[in-house]
């Protein structure tokens, strides 16, 4: 072994499993109601409140213009906050509260015309989105804060994403049941949004109490006086940042779709509305299992391949469910698994590899500026979920879909409507992954490059502390 290899390993930082369920669960309150928003929130707008399709989806879209503000912003502000806590933290515990009320009015159908509910859940949406941010983007930018191992990375992210499947998955099949208990359909999404807000405030305290930032990282709030927009043209000038972007970008983008869409899938195209939990349970189940299994394929294979694996799988799931007709039904469950052992991969493998181009950086810039870098990563998480909500609401507009009514709650739809529902659960994310694809086979960081990095940054990072030592000899012309 190497001097430079030893003192890489010195520094690995092994996490102990406390600090790995503490960091983990974090995801679960954000998961829940991510969760819930992209596979519900779009059939609530226009099914349970009666909203036109288009209105539904304009609402989101609007709340798209916030975020290309406040995600970033929140992340530059992280980057130089400076407190005993730490620079993620306190953002973390400061949004926690507002974050779970905001959920449940999101729930709420207030007596209002079309206006006025337009109106509220603009503003309810726009709240909800900034205290989102407040909580996720400090929280992701925590995980370089806490390791530089290359694979304690990968394993920290398992943890996170476990925690972020399993509660998308416990959530999104849960909320149906749950709803399904009262008569009214209003009072069952209130009451689902109330225990689900609940539950979603608790782990940000978890998170806490239960993590340490590393005291470099702390120490380091200050260095970065560069303007935010100047900020945000170093990153995108980062090669490998442009890659994991439009990788996370057009993986989540393809998931999102089909998140939303799925529930008009099986109401009114197979006609099957009671299979929903089982469905997600499927879907959700299935992911959760296989983060584990990409987790460990990713320590033998370089990240980008591990990926292409999945999103391959997954997108011969879609086109399969494009082709199923409502005779076949039987199949939906079966190709669900196999989406969902796919769709695992979108969300380790994107956040995963964000350590690694952060260092990146840090060797080119001798800064860290991981809250601009997650930033703009969760604004394009929330962007995805935005566009995909907006594009599905506004196709089915376009297509005729009719609005159901207190009478008639689940009307034949007609076949211009069906065929729309058709194209966004197949064919549109299939072109989306397999565009993906070709992003990670480029992705220009290897297991061996990112080494390569390490050893530099460890090599730099000794001799900074051998100066300071040896200053007081140091004659300066």
């Amino acid at each position: 072994m190497t001097a430079d290899s030893a003192l890489i390993d010195n520094r690995s930082e092994k996490l102990s499993l406390w600090t790995k369920l503490a960091y983990g669960s974090g995801d679960l309150g954000t998961a829940i109601t991510a969760a819930l928003r992209a596979f519900f929130l779009l059939f609530f707008l226009t099914d349970v409140a009666r909203l036109s399709p288009t209105a539904a989806g304009s609402i989101l879209l609007i709340n798209r213009v916030w975020d290309a503000v406040n995600d970033p912003f929140v992340g530059w502000l992280s980057d130089r906050t400076s407190t005993r806590w730490g620079r993620r933290r306190p953002w973390i515990i400061i949004g926690a509260i507002p974050f779970g009320l905001l959920f449940f009015l999101i729930w709420v159908v207030p007596p209002f015309g079309q206006t006025g509910l337009f109106l509220y859940y603009v503003v309810i949406a726009l709240l909800l989105d900034t205290a989102y941010t407040i909580i996720n983007v400090p929280y992701a930018a925590l995980t370089p804060e806490l390791t530089r191992d290359y694979d304690e990375r990968t394993s920290l992210n398992s943890y996170r994403f476990a925690f972020s499947i399993g509660g998308a998955l416990v959530s999104a099949v849960l909320h149906p049941i749950i709803v399904g208990q009262f008569g009214d359909i209003r009072t069952g999404y209130m009451v689902s949004g109330l225990v689900w807000a609940i539950i979603a405030t608790i782990p940000s305290f978890i998170v806490f109490f239960g993590t340490r930032e590393r005291p470099e990282s702390i120490e380091t709030a200050h260095e970065d006086d560069i303007p935010l927009l100047q900020q945000f043209r170093i990153a995108f000038a980062n090669k490998p940042y442009r890659y994991v972007v439009a990788l996370y970008l057009f993986s989540w983008l393809a998931l999102q779709l089909i998140s939303t869409v799925i529930i008009y899938y099986l109401t009114y195209y197979l006609g099957i509305p009671q299979k929903l939990p089982l469905v997600l349970l499927a879907i959700q189940g299935t992911a959760f299992i296989f983060l584990f299994i990409w987790s460990a394929v990713s320590r033998r294979l370089d990240k980008r391949y591990v990926y292409i694996i999945g999103a391959s799988i997954w997108l011969a799931a879609q086109i399969a469910l494009f082709f199923l007709t409502p005779a076949m039904q039987q199949l939906v469950i079966p190709l669900a698994m196999v989406a969902g052992a796919g769709a695992a991969v979108a969300y380790l493998i994107p956040w995963s590899m964000m350590p690694d181009v952060i260092e990146f950086d840090e060797l080119t810039t001798g800064l860290r500026r991981e809250g601009v870098f997650y930033g703009f990563m969760v604004f394009l998480q929330k962007t995805s979920i935005a566009i995909g909500i907006f594009l599905v609401g506004r196709a089915l507009g376009i297509a005729g879909y009719i609005t159901p009514t207190a009478a008639v709650q689940t009307p034949v739809q007609p076949e211009s409507a069906l065929n729309v529902i058709r194209i966004f659960i197949g064919p549109i994310p299939a072109a989306i992954l397999a565009a993906s694809l070709v992003i990670a086979y480029f992705y220009p960081i290897s297991r061996e490059k990112h080494f390569q990095a390490r050893e530099e940054l460890a090599e730099r990072r000794a001799a900074e502390e051998v100066v300071p030592a040896n200053s007081s000899n140091t004659i300066n012309p």
